[in-house]
């Protein structure tokens, strides 16, 4: 397992939060993180703890495949280094990506910087 992807796990993990307060986010992806943190705590699992010492992969291997079912949404929230989420301030509003831009100075300014 590489460094990144653990690392890639946590910030989706720190995620979940945001998209739990989102209205606009349907009710089955919210039910299946609340599914999955109940079965987390729940002392009932598929593989029993005391089994060789493997009962918290069934937990684990729950979790990586909520966090990557759900990966498209939790990098929609992904707070860059706990940067305040900017879900509310865009809300509702139409956004565009992957758009290449050029700063150009307007020739009144160029005027200036001649003079």
């Amino acid at each position: 397992m590489k460094p990144y992807f653990v690392f890639l796990l946590l910030r989706r993990i720190g995620a979940i939060r945001y998209l739990m307060k989102d209205s606009s986010v349907p009710f089955s992806q919210k039910a299946l993180i609340v599914f999955g943190i109940i079965y987390l705590i729940s002392p009932i699992d598929l593989i029993p703890f005391p089994v060789l010492g493997f009962g918290i992969i069934d937990d684990l291997a729950l979790w990586v495949f909520i966090l990557s079912y759900l990966k498209d949404q939790l990098d929609k929230y992904d707070t860059n280094e706990g940067k305040k989420n900017s879900s509310k301030k865009y809300k509702g509003k139409k956004i565009i990506d992957s758009v290449e831009y050029e700063i150009k100075k307007d020739d009144h300014e160029n005027r200036k910087d001649e003079d």
